[in-house]
């Protein structure tokens, strides 16, 4: 499928009213984002959590905005029909003018159409900041990978009724600062769903269920480029982490077995210049041979007048 139309801001609300359910994967380079493109993907997430699935770190936190610029604009170059959404890293949204600022170098240096923000209420003047001078932002709330510390882990957001009843309040909070969409992460897919059905604009969900207007997974997650345990909320498309190492060990095999490269993978000159090429370099090492056997002289020499010198 080789998808025409570009998605925008505008794309996600148009959805929602048509009941078309969205679908966002993360992307972090540009070959993967040219894959997902072609496949017909809605948007192309560059998370932050390619401090995890890139770098091997264990919480997003280390992630820079020189490392989300960096990635957004690979992915940017890949995608000509998905929407590309840029994370702000942590501490990268501090303030309302700290948040302008840098999601002014996601868009202008990293080529991204939007930028996703979490955390609730307490991010409404910086939506509002933001959306005001013509950045989308799309809002992220319930497990807020960021607070990671402050929530005391990865654990399930909105369980109680009072918990549950304040993301409805920050979604609707984000909504009417300007926000284009939410994320909905590891919350109760009935509170999910009600949070979705009282919102114009679209709810995408990861750990939410199918109540929400759409959908994003973590693609290292989606393809299987670990063999470590996933969260519940994924489900696994493909085992690359087995082609990988399959693919690997096979690579070894011939190579140490002399099976590859042949002469099907390797480059040819033709035997007059082969030849040639032969009889050049058996002048060569004529040449080469009578100066060695010079040197070797001259250093005898200069041995031996040392020697007198020396009284030797």
């Amino acid at each position: 499928m080789s998808p025409q139309k570009k998605v925008t801001p505008q794309s996600f609300i148009c959805m929602k009213e048509k009941q078309e359910k969205i679908t966002v994967l993360t992307a972090y380079d540009y070959m993967m984002a040219k894959a997902f493109d072609y496949s017909g993907i809605d948007a192309l997430l560059v998370g932050d959590s390619m401090g995890m699935v890139i770098y091997g770190r264990n919480s997003t936190l280390k992630v820079t905005l020189d490392d989300i610029i960096r990635h957004t604009s690979a992915v940017a170059r890949g995608s000509e029909h998905a929407m590309v959404i840029a994370d702000m890293p942590f501490m990268s949204f501090a303030t309302p003018e700290i948040a302008l600022l840098n999601a002014g170098k996601i868009l202008q240096e990293g080529d991204a159409d939007a930028v996703k923000i979490e955390g609730g209420h307490e991010r409404v003047a910086t939506v509002k900041l933001l959306t005001s001078n013509g950045i989308p932002v799309m809002g992220h709330i319930g497990l807020t990978p960021q607070y990671y510390h402050q929530l005391g882990g990865y654990k399930l957001q909105g369980k109680t009724a009072k918990a549950a009843e304040k993301l409805l309040e920050d979604a609707i909070l984000l909504e009417e600062a300007g926000t284009f969409s939410i994320v909905l992460e590891m919350v109760p897919w009935q509170i999910a769903r009600e949070i979705s059905q009282h919102l114009h604009i679209p709810t995408i969900g990861i750990g939410a269920g199918s109540g929400c207007d759409g959908q994003v997974l973590v693609a290292q997650d989606m393809l299987g480029f670990s063999n470590s345990k996933k969260f519940k909320f994924v489900k696994q498309y493909a085992n690359i982490w087995k082609t990988m190492v399959d693919a690997a060990e096979a690579y070894i095999h011939d190579v140490k077995t002399l099976s590859f490269p042949t002469t099907d993978n390797s480059f040819n000159i033709s035997e007059t210049e082969y030849s040639e090429f032969l009889h050049l370099i058996s002048q060569d090492l004529k040449i080469l041979s009578r100066k060695k056997n010079k040197n070797e002289k001259s250093t005898k020499s200069d041995s031996s007048s040392i020697g007198k010198i020396y009284g030797n």
